[in-house]
């Protein structure tokens, strides 16, 4: 696909997760755009061999989004060494809440669940926005991404789809509070990207059978009007957009981005 680029110069910019599928993706296409740039990710040793071969060096911090102390001291460093925040993508999380009907999920899989996908987004939106209140000129933008599964829910992923409608349901009630407050918060949904942890869950859903995980793949395309899986670029320029003054009249949305899957029933 063409790459679109905006002009990030000199913008501080946050990527969470940054160091795989969509995180990954929204992360170069910033850095082609110029802007001053940060990913989180649990493993470094991941992070640098994602940017590895490319002309990008933006900063890393290890962070465990699912650890509050980890949190905290992720915005500490970004106030200690930029002393702003401009756009803040609040892309990182995990597959925890996935692959059992919801009876058989235990306490600590919705402790877990919760922790990684719904209270991080949440631990990073108020530290995002108490710093865009506090620095000159006030503003800037947050886009979270949730997913479709949060628009209704998935059979086989009742904690997981929880935490995402927990997260759009957060996009725009903060929306809606800052919306005089030059701070726009939009939730990107995607669908079926081609990302690490979508052909995790194929392997998972097939028990490591090719044979059968050709199967679900093919049952997932099913449900796509385009008949493809997207890719992980076309969520980063979709992400970019939003972080945009070309998006200036844009907050509380909910972009949906699955190829047309969910269509029919919205």
């Amino acid at each position: 696909m063409e790459q679109v680029t905006y002009n990030y110069q000199d913008k501080v910019v946050l990527v969470t997760g940054g160091t795989s599928g969509i995180g990954l993706a929204t992360a170069h296409a910033f850095a082609r755009s110029g802007a001053r740039l940060i990913i989180t990710g649990r493993n470094e040793e991941k992070a640098r061999a994602a940017m590895s071969g490319t002309a990008f060096e933006p900063e890393f911090i290890q962070t465990d989004n699912s650890r509050p102390k980890a949190i905290m001291q992720l915005f500490d460093k970004i106030k200690q060494k930029y002393g702003r925040l401009d756009v803040a993508v609040n892309n990182a999380a995990d597959e925890t809440g996935v692959g059992k009907p919801l009876h058989e999920f235990e306490l600590p899989d919705f402790e877990n669940a919760m922790a990684a996908n719904l209270r991080g987004v949440w631990l990073c939106m108020q530290q995002e926005i108490r710093l865009m209140l506090g620095q000159q000129p006030a503003g800037g933008a947050i886009v979270n991404v949730a997913s479709i599964n949060g628009l209704g829910g998935a059979p086989g992923g009742s904690l997981y789809s929880a935490a995402k409608a927990g997260v759009i349901a957060m996009t725009k009630s903060a929306a809606q509070e800052l919306a005089t407050s030059n701070i726009r918060v939009n939730v990107l949904t995607p669908g079926a990207h081609n990302t690490p942890m979508l052909q995790d869950m194929f392997r998972m859903q097939s028990g490591g059978d090719a044979a059968k995980e050709a199967e679900v793949k093919q049952m997932y395309l099913n449900f796509i009007p385009q008949k493809r899986l997207g890719e992980p670029a076309e969520a980063a320029a979709a992400i970019l957009w939003l972080g945009s003054d070309a998006a200036s009249y844009i907050t509380g949305h909910t972009m949906i981005i699955d190829g047309g899957m969910s269509a029919m029933l919205r």
